[in-house]
């Protein structure tokens, strides 16, 4: 077993014993208080699966929502409404069914993680979507995690992108993106 795979057990070991719905709401507060989520009108936010960060509170919120949407080996960003009806994509997570729309056109990309560094990386589930779909993305890409599985320094490989900031339960950080 590969060192990745370990932390991704890891995380998940450590996720089980948070109160992640506690951790989810401090997180939606420390967003709707930052100057980057006020000043931003287009949010593309994720369905949580189970023991992840719930950031669909945010929906409530006078913004245009965005959801995640998996094509073949990559991420759509669909238009989304807290009332839109959702399908079950073959990786069993709740997907819109409306077009999508060029990435570049939303503001913040939220972006899930099993673990985040201080270097602004994150260690996802291994399928490298959000990768891929940070690659050449111009807005601010911000990581969501429980401060628990925020770490000094993870490993990265030439093709784990950078992002912009992190939300906790108990801070946010920023980088210049690069």
């Amino acid at each position: 077993m590969n060192y990745k795979t370990k932390l991704r057990e890891q995380a998940k070991n450590i996720r089980k014993t948070l109160n992640l719905s506690e951790i989810s709401s401090e997180i939606v507060s420390n967003i709707r208080k930052s100057e980057i989520y006020k000043n931003a009108t287009k949010i593309m936010i994720f369905y949580p699966l189970k023991n992840e960060i719930n950031l669909l509170p945010l929906a409530e919120d006078n913004k245009e929502f965005f959801l995640p949407r998996v094509k073949e080996n990559m991420i759509e960003c669909c238009p989304w409404n807290k009332n839109d009806k959702l399908k079950i994509s073959s990786l069993n997570i709740k997907e819109p069914i409306t077009n999508s729309v060029d990435k570049n056109t939303i503001d913040i990309i939220f972006v899930p993680a099993l673990f985040a560094d201080k270097n602004f990386y994150r260690l996802g589930y291994g399928g490298g979507y959000y990768d891929r779909l940070l690659t050449d993305y111009k807005g601010l890409s911000m990581i969501v995690i429980p401060e628990e599985l925020l770490t000094e320094c993870l490993p990265i490989e030439d093709y784990d992108i950078k992002c912009s900031g992190i939300f906790t339960q108990k801070k946010c950080l920023f980088t210049l993106r690069g």
